[in-house]
């Protein structure tokens, strides 16, 4: 008899996932590279008694988020090794997607700094893209990131093996990601605040026609391989 593999978990809203795995209801949060902040600003309008000091080192996008003040959360410009917050405020911190982008020397130091700003028994919730898939193979020809996301993924298994964090699990899933045109990628993923990718003709030539390869009627459908991994720091 042949057994089909299991169909890949698909999550097209990280909140919900995020509320399957921690009860978010009177926590103190932080968010180390919060980039717009959509999450956190969607988490306070809908979870009970929920703060968020949302971090972000881009200057750009820290200053748009100033813009939009929203009750309940504090926008700081900071990085994840070096937290401007007392020991033991938070009960959970998240990094969605911006683990990797912790220079890998640092990633250590990151991890310190967050066991130190959460309380005994507090979460650190770890959501990272896995270096494969149809759009990576597009994304990689101008910003090939998988060093970064190795040396994040061993970071993590470092801090595990140190003794200073338990794992309450790993959930691996694919999330949807689309773009109407070649334009909106361009904008979205190419002219990004937080980088500086400049591609020549030849390259962008490249990464367009390798795009446009996923083009249908109603524009480029992906799924992005995700890994999310929770901590808990121990007593």
């Amino acid at each position: 008899m042949n057994i089909s593999p299991p169909m890949p978990l698909v999550v097209d809203d990280e909140l919900a996932l995020l509320q399957s795995l921690v009860c978010l209801r009177d926590l103190e949060i932080i968010e180390l590279g919060c980039g717009k902040a959509e999450l956190a600003r969607r988490l306070v309008a809908t979870c009970p008694g929920c703060r968020v000091a949302a971090l972000e080192v881009d200057t750009r996008q820290h200053a748009k988020n100033l813009e939009e003040p929203v009750a309940d959360i504090a926008f700081v410009r900071a990085g994840a090794q070096e937290i401007p917050f007392e020991a033991g405020r938070f009960d959970l911190a998240l990094m969605l997607k911006s683990l990797h982008h912790v220079s890998p020397h640092l990633l250590d130091k990151a991890f310190g700094e967050v066991g130190r700003v959460l309380k005994p028994g507090g979460l650190l919730y770890l959501s990272e893209p896995v270096f494969a898939g149809d759009l990576n193979e597009v994304i990689r020809l101008f910003h090939d990131e998988q060093e970064v996301r190795r040396a994040a993924y061993v970071a993590i298994q470092r801090a595990l093996e140190s003794g200073d964090w338990e794992s309450g699990g790993e959930t691996r899933f694919d999330t949807p990601v689309e773009f109407p045109d070649f334009a909106d990628f361009e904008r979205r993923v190419v002219n990004v605040t937080f980088a500086d990718h400049r591609l020549d003709e030849p390259t962008r030539s490249q990464v367009r026609r390798r795009f446009e390869a996923h083009m249908g009627a109603s524009g480029a459908h992906f799924m992005r391989p995700m890994r999310v991994n929770l901590l808990r720091k121990r007593q």
